[in-house]
This record gives structure tokens, C-alpha cells and sequence, in this order.
């Protein structure tokens, strides 16, 4: 089975909005963040964190979204003062 011929000439043209729109880097670092999602103000970070297994598999039972709903439940921990 032989795959169609695709003419390089056929290509969308990069007119001034395709490049308005582009991620802009310099080697591997992004300058400008092009169209996508946008930031968030409240960003959250990384971390490993070591939890007793039954805990964290009753946590992953509950389904998707898990992970929210522990960012919650500490948050309203820590805005109570129950620590």
C-alpha cells in the first residue's frame, strides 16, 4: 500500500498571526508562550511526599480527581489552624 504524495507546496503559508501565535525559544528555553492554555495564578509546586499505603490507596479509589481533593482537604486543615 503506497501512501499518498503530499506537495511541500501545498503547506499552509506562515503568515503574521501563525507567528503571533508560535512559542518563542532561544536553545531550549521558552521566552514567549504562545496561544495555549493560560497561566494560572495560583500555581502549584511539586513535591514527593511519603504516605502510609492504605491511605493513599483509599485516596486513589475515590477516583479521579483525587489529587485535588487532598490539595482541599490539607488546605482547609491549614486555614482552620488544625495542625
Amino acid at each position: 500500500m503506497q501512501e499518498e504524495w503530499v506537495d511541500p507546496d501545498d503547506a499552509p503559508e506562515l503568515d503574521e498571526q501563525w507567528f503571533k501565535d508560535a512559542h518563542v525559544y532561544v536553545g531550549d528555553t521558552l521566552i514567549k508562550r504562545g496561544v495555549g492554555r493560560p497561566p494560572i495564578k495560583n500555581t502549584k509546586e511539586m513535591l514527593s511526599l511519603r504516605m502510609d499505603f492504605d491511605v493513599l490507596e483509599k485516596l486513589r479509589a475515590s477516583g479521579k480527581g483525587w489529587q485535588t481533593r487532598l490539595n482541599n482537604y490539607i488546605k482547609e486543615a491549614v486555614s482552620k489552624g488544625d495542625l
